[in-house]
C-alpha cells in the first residue's frame, strides 16, 4: 500500500439544503489514527461520509491524492479507501469468509468471476490479523458483539486500502469487546501503518486511541491536535457544556476526563 492522502478544502456538507458542515479545511494525519469527538449532531458521522465519497460536498473539495475524490471513479476510491459505516448489517446466513471476500469487490472485473490468488490471500490474512479463521465458517448473524464486529473489518482489510474510516466502531458493545477493537485498530496502525480516522464518544478511548483529537462542534472545528494539546477542561467545556477535570490517565499517561456531576462538590478541595 502507498501512503494516502486524505485532505478537504472549503468542504461544506448538508441535507436536504441544510448545512451540516461549513468551510472546513482539514489535512488526515498519513500513518496516523484520528478521531472526531462531538456531541451528538456536531457533524462527525457527515464529515466521514464526506471524506468517503458518500455524501457530495455543497461547496468545497475532498481530495484523495491531490485530486478531487468526485473526479476519481468509485472502484479507484474504494482501492484506496475504506469504510465501516455505524450498525451494518449482512444478509441471514453469510458466513464470515463471504462478508470478509466481498471487500475484494473494488478488484473484480466482474461478480466475482476474476478471483485471483491475491484476492485469496487478502481474505487469508483479514482472517487471521482479526484472529477469526475459526470462524470463517460460521454465520455472522450467530456471532457476538464482539466478533461480527471484527468480522466487518475484517471486510475492511481485505479491501486492502490505506486509509480507513469507521463510524462509532464500538458502539453497543460491552467495555471489553470495546478494547477488544480499538487494540484491534491500534495494531493494524502500529504494524502496517494504517491510516485509521474514527468517530467516537468516548473521549477517554479517544485520547488513549487516537494520536490526533479533532474536536467539532456545530459543524465546525473547535479544536485539533494531540491529545495532550486538545483535551482540556475549557474544550470540554465549550465542546459538550461539560465541568470537569482532566487529570493523566494512572496507566498510560494520556489525558483522562473526569466529568463533574451534582455530587462532586463532595470530593473537590479548594
Amino acid at each position: 500500500m502507498e501512503n494516502t492522502v486524505l485532505e478537504t478544502q472549503h468542504l461544506g456538507l448538508g441535507y436536504d439544503g441544510k448545512p451540516i458542515i461549513s468551510g472546513l479545511n482539514l489535512l488526515i494525519p498519513t500513518g496516523q489514527i484520528t478521531a472526531l469527538v462531538g456531541p451528538n449532531g456536531c457533524g462527525k458521522s457527515t464529515l466521514l461520509l464526506g471524506l468517503a465519497r458518500l455524501l457530495k460536498p455543497n461547496i468545497g473539495n475532498v481530495y484523495l491524492n491531490g485530486v478531487d475524490i468526485f473526479r476519481q471513479s468509485t472502484t479507484k476510491v474504494a482501492q484506496q479507501l475504506g469504510i465501516l459505516p455505524q450498525g451494518p448489517s449482512a444478509p441471514e446466513g453469510l458466513t464470515v469468509r463471504d462478508l470478509v471476500a466481498l471487500g475484494r469487490y473494488p478488484y473484480q472485473k466482474s461478480w466475482f468471476q476474476s478471483w485471483t490468488a491475491e484476492d485469496e490471500r487478502q481474505v487469508a490474512k483479514a482472517l487471521t490479523t482479526t484472529e477469526l479463521n475459526f470462524l470463517a465458517n460460521r454465520a455472522v448473524d450467530t456471532l457476538s458483539g464482539g466478533q461480527r464486529q471484527r468480522a466487518w473489518i475484517a471486510m475492511t482489510l481485505a479491501q486492502d486500502t490505506q486509509i480507513l474510516l469507521l463510524d462509532e466502531p464500538t458502539t453497543f458493545l460491552d467495555l471489553a469487546h470495546q478494547v477488544e477493537v480499538l487494540e484491534l485498530l491500534w495494531d493494524l496502525n502500529q504494524l502496517e501503518g494504517r491510516t485509521i480516522v474514527m468517530v467516537l464518544h468516548d473521549l477517554n478511548q479517544a485520547c488513549r486511541y487516537a494520536h490526533n483529537l479533532i474536536a467539532l462542534r456545530d459543524g465546525a472545528v473547535m479544536a485539533y491536535g494531540n491529545p495532550a494539546d486538545v483535551m482540556t477542561e475549557e474544550m470540554v467545556q465549550e465542546v459538550f457544556g461539560l465541568a470537569c477535570r482532566i487529570v493523566p490517565d494512572p496507566v498510560v499517561g494520556t489525558p483522562l476526563c473526569l466529568p463533574l456531576g451534582r455530587q462532586s462538590h463532595k470530593y473537590l478541595k479548594n
